[in-house]
Order: structure tokens, then C-alpha cells, then sequence
């Protein structure tokens, strides 16, 4: 029986793990961290009973990809959750769009004249995203399987998004749009910016933004619950510096940012690819703060008191002027927030009428200061009262994000700058984004297509290069 080991836990090394163990490959996972999952983790902290995702926390990418729908996780206990409202953006003049279940619905509530031009734009992306996720959720650079479908999502995803949101007339619309643009964190005025927000939306009217029930750790828990059923191993505690860290194997699988792969493999990488892996960027960072919190927030809209995520950066100037600032290393005085109320959907995270509140903002890359007072000003702007009603808090600045999870260099939870190259060709110039240039060896984790989010198909595609390799031999 070959052999295969995966140096990390996230969600695309477990993927990898399980594709590899499917097809008949012993597989070790090394986790250097006490606790499995990466970015797809759960603490109870804070106030006792109240569960805090540690990263990522709502999921339309999972309930997407074309590998983790294949692996029937509800075996093992994930439940996915929906909350009445996907999304919210607030105005300061008291107007909110809303992101709802399908195009339709979210164009009924749009001001007049918007809800036409969206129904247009996103409603044929979302009938046919499950159709083109194969695609979409892979290296660019080759054959699509659906090439109309790839072309129609291309056609809304490569204009900058400073530009698409002039599709729509009213702020509210635009806004809505420039918050899910916002995820590509980068300047909103680069081309290929609008791709974040396209992906995010027709997912979101197709399948949702659901969370996990019981936290992102269930992801987690599932698949590690499978990969244990088909024989795979875990180990955590083991921190790998170098080859001579790795058991013997006849593949190996790093989820880990390019630096990292780099310094794993010194001395064996092919130079150019030694060059591309240190020359590979990380953009703007996230400064998270988790917040206990006795009764709901006071929002001023009844939306926003509905909805799962709920974006906060004021009108479309402002959006734009806030990604640019952050994206030139400048700290705003009020940074673009995102705000999770996961417990709206999942009431098992609260203790009693004390809840949990996953919040960051985005900030520049290795930003040193202390963004918690901007972040509470943020939501106080549009909840007032919002203060008086925490427990207690915890923040996190870039440099605790990356010494809890070394892919997250500076801070950046995206494992790379999505800049329009890195977008597009992550993370080199290579028709085979996975293959390292050493035989046997391949990269799975966000630097490589289709880049971060719990989907697991960086995993996917990365174990699936490694049984070619294995068929060869």
C-alpha cells in the first residue's frame, strides 16, 4: 500500500487526506498545533457555553464544492444552519440592502430601479454555480468543462468592482455589493475584484451562507471522523521544519503557505520555483475580535437584527476609499468590519442570553496596533447602545493570527494577496499550480487554486495530481 503524508490540518489537508485514503493510500496527517482544523475551528471561550468560530465561520464555498457535497459529512454529524437573513449592509442615512435566498428575493427589497439589473446579473450565475463550480473551484488556465457557464461568471468577474457597482443606481445596492467584493481584500479598483463578490453571491442564492451547527469544528470533526473510518491517521504536536521532520512516504502534501513549502524543501525545489514560492505576496490583514454579548445587538434595522453577517463600512465611497487605504498600508480611522452572529441560526453557541459575536476588520499587512476601539465604534455606529452590552471581549492582532496559524503571514487569514496574478496564477506561472517541481511532493493549501474559503478543493486537486504520480511509478 503506498504511503502519503499531509503537513497540515485545515480543511484542504484533511480534503487531501480523504481523496488520497479513498483510493487505497495510508495517510498520516501532521498537525504542529494541539488542535486539528486551520482556519475551521471552535473555542469555547470568553463566557462559559459560548462557542467562537477561530477563523472561518460562515460557509457558502462549503455547501459548493463539488468534493466535500460528494462526501456525505452529515454522516458524521454536520448540520448546516441557515439564518433568515444572509447579509446585511447598513447605511448612515438608516437604508440597508439585504443579500436573501435567491436573486429574486433579494430584488424585490432592492431600492427602485436595482432589483431588475440584479435579478440579471446574478440570478443566471446562481441557477447554473453548482453546473460551473467544477471550474470555478479549480486552476483557471485549462479546458473548462462548461465554457458558456465560465464565460458568463467571467464576464461579471473580471471588471474591477469599483466599476460593476455602477450597475446599480442607489447607494444601498452598491454598497451591497462592494461588502462581498470586499472578501478579495484588495483595492476595489483592480481588475478582477469583482470575482470574490460574484462567487459569494450566486453561491448565496443558490445554496446559502449557512454556519455548521456547533461552530466550523464540526467541518472539522466530519472530516476527520471520515479519514479516521477509511484508515487515515492524525497526529498533532508535530512541527515540520524540513524533509528530515517527514516519516517515509511516497507523497507528500503540504498545506502550507508557499514560504513555508520553501523552507521545507530547501535545497530540493527547482530554482525558478524556489524564486516564484519567495517571491509570493501577502496582502492586508484581519484584526479579529471576539465579543460576548447578554441580549442581541441593538441594530437600528430589523434586518440587520436577522441577518448571519452583517457588513459595516458605510456608502460606496467610503467602501472604496477604505480598501484603498488598507491596501497602501494605511489604517483607517474606520475600518471595514464584518460582523457574524452565527447564533441567530445556531442558538447551541449562546449561554442563555449571553451570545457570541465573531468580528474583524480588515487592516494593512502586519498592522501593529490595537483596532478593538475602531471595531466597537464601527458597530456602535450602527447599533448604538451596542457598548453597554459586552460581557467580555477578545482580540486578536495579525501577529497572534499568525502565530496561531503560520499560512496566515502577517496577519493575511487569505494565505496570499489576491492581487489580479495571484488571482489568476497562485502560486506560479505553471499550467500545474499543485506540483512543487519535486517528484512526489505537491501544495495544497490556499495559495493554490481556487484560493481560501472551506471548499477543500485545493486539497482535492492536489491529491488527485499525487495519485498520478503514484499510477506512474
Amino acid at each position: 500500500m503506498p504511503k502519503a503524508v499531509v503537513v497540515g490540518s485545515g480543511p484542504n489537508g484533511l480534503a487531501a487526506a480523504v481523496r488520497l485514503a479513498q483510493n487505497g493510500v495510508e495517510v498520516t496527517v501532521l498537525e504542529a498545533a494541539d488542535r486539528l482544523g486551520g482556519g475551521a475551528r471552535t473555542t469555547e471561550k470568553l463566557v462559559e457555553g459560548t462557542l467562537h468560530d477561530e477563523c472561518s465561520a460562515v460557509h457558502p464555498t462549503a455547501v459548493l464544492s463539488p468534493y466535500l457535497r460528494t462526501l456525505d459529512l452529515e454522516r458524521y454529524g454536520l448540520r448546516w444552519r441557515h439564518p433568515e437573513v444572509m447579509l446585511a449592509h447598513p447605511l448612515d442615512d438608516g437604508a440597508c440592502a439585504v443579500l436573501r435566498g435567491s436573486a429574486e428575493e433579494t430584488a424585490a427589497g432592492l431600492p427602485a430601479g436595482d432589483g431588475e439589473r440584479w435579478s440579471r446579473v446574478f440570478g443566471p450565475l446562481a441557477a447554473h454555480i453548482d453546473t460551473a463550480a467544477s471550474d470555478l473551484l479549480g486552476p483557471l488556465p485549462r479546458r473548462p468543462s462548461h465554457p458558456v457557464h465560465l464565460a458568463r461568471f467571467g464576464l461579471r468577474a473580471v471588471p474591477p468592482a469599483a466599476l460593476m457597482r455602477k450597475l446599480w443606481r442607489s447607494p444601498a445596492t452598491q454598497s451591497l455589493f462592494l461588502g462581498a467584493a470586499a472578501h478579495v481584500m484588495h483595492d476595489l479598483r483592480a481588475p478582477m475584484t469583482s470575482s470574490v463578490a460574484a462567487m459569494l453571491i450566486a453561491a448565496g442564492h443558490r445554496f446559502g451562507w449557512p454556519v455548521a451547527e456547533g461552530g466550523s469544528q464540526a467541518i472539522t470533526d466530519a472530516l476527520i471522523a471520515l479519514l479516521h473510518d477509511l484508515g487515515g491517521r492524525t497526529v498533532t504536536g508535530k512541527r515540520v521544519g524540513s524533509t528530515s521532520d517527514l516519516p517515509e512516504a511516497d507523497v507528500v502534501l503540504l498545506d502550507t503557505s508557499p514560504g513555508s513549502a520553501a523552507r521545507i524543501l530547501e535545497g530540493r525545489l527547482p530554482k525558478r520555483v524556489h524564486r516564484a514560492y519567495h517571491r509570493w505576496r501577502h496582502g492586508p490583514a484581519a484584526f479579529k475580535v471576539d465579543f460576548a454579548v447578554r441580549g442581541d445587538v441593538p441594530w437600528r434595522t430589523a434586518d440587520c437584527a436577522a441577518a448571519g453577517t452583517v457588513h459595516l463600512g458605510g456608502d460606496p465611497d467610503e467602501m472604496l476609499r477604505t480598501a484603498r487605504d488598507v491596501h497602501q498600508g494605511r489604517m483607517p480611522d474606520a475600518p471595514f468590519v464584518l460582523v457574524g452572529q452565527q447564533y441567530l441560526a445556531d442558538p447551541v453557541r449562546s449561554a442563555g442570553d449571553v451570545h457570541p459575536l465573531w468580528t474583524y476588520a480588515h487592516v494593512p499587512q502586519g498592522y501593529d496596533g490595537d483596532a478593538t476601539t475602531a471595531i466597537i465604534g464601527q458597530i456602535e455606529r450602527f447599533a448604538p447602545g451596542f457598548a453597554d452590552r459586552i460581557v467580555a471581549f477578545s482580540a486578536k492582532n495579525p501577529a497572534d493570527l499568525a502565530r496561531g496559524n503560520p499560512n496566515y503571514v502577517g496577519g493575511n487569514i487569505l494565505t496570499g494577496a489576491n492581487d489580479p496574478f495571484q488571482l489568476v496564477f497562485r502560486p506560479r506561472l505553471t499550467p500545474h499550480p499543485y506540483d512543487t517541481g519535486v517528484p512526489g511532493v505537491y501544495l495544497c493549501s490556499a495559495a493554490t487554486p481556487p484560493g481560501a474559503g472551506v471548499h477543500g478543493m485545493s486539497g482535492y486537486h492536489a491529491a488527485s495530481r499525487a495519485l498520478r504520480h503514484l499510477e506512474r511509478r
